[in-house]
């Protein structure tokens, strides 16, 4: 018996390049992965109350990159580090006061677009341009769809989507571009590799 498309599962990217994953090697994994969506917090535009940052594009790429259990344990070390009071939220900040305040919901919606990102790539998704797009529309969806939500009981339902939303949607455009076109073809370096 055969399994459809929709059933047949797909290695990760790490897995393919790692590919005997040990649990030290896991923990390094994941660890490093959370500490490269602490780089991309870095880079701000110091909006308020939610600024724009680099996060989501690491986010979406982690999950994509590590899979679906991977991608979400990573996002919730990375909160977890961050909840402890580690620098690695936007603007170098940390501490549970961040969790809790207006952009609590779209952190939290990290843990899940990463999950739901690696599981399209599992499905391989994250092969060509178009599917990787979409991919990276379904994640940042989701990390929308806690953290509008969550912001409005700070800012009120009538400016949600001026303070949350509008400023944001460009640049994900952009980072959605750049991951569709960086993925499928990190993908074709790795395929033509195994055939030299």
């Amino acid at each position: 018996m055969s399994l459809t498309a929709s059933e047949r599962t797909y290695s990760s990217f790490a897995e393919v390049i790692w590919p005997q994953i040990n649990r030290k090697r896991e923990i390094v994994l994941i660890l490093v992965s959370s500490w490269l969506v602490a780089l991309t917090a870095q880079i701000v535009i110091p909006l308020q109350p939610v600024p724009i940052t680099g996060q989501t594009f690491g986010v979406l790429l982690i999950g994509a990159l590590l899979g679906s259990k991977r991608g979400a344990l990573t996002l919730l070390t990375y909160l977890a580090q961050g909840a402890i009071g580690l620098p690695v939220f936007a603007g170098g900040t940390g501490g549970l006061a961040r969790l809790a305040g207006p952009t609590g919901g779209y952190l939290i919606g990290f843990i899940i677009a990463a999950f739901v990102v690696g599981w399209l790539s599992e499905k391989g998704w994250d092969r060509h341009f178009t599917t990787t797009a979409i991919s990276m529309l379904i994640g940042n969806a989701v990390i929308y769809a806690l953290g509008l939500p969550w912001l409005a009981a700070f800012v009120g339902w009538e400016a949600v989507l001026k303070i949350g939303f509008f400023p944001f949607a460009p640049g994900d455009l952009l980072k959605i571009i750049l991951a569709a076109v960086a993925l499928p073809q990190a993908w074709a370096w790795v395929n033509a590799r195994d055939v030299e």
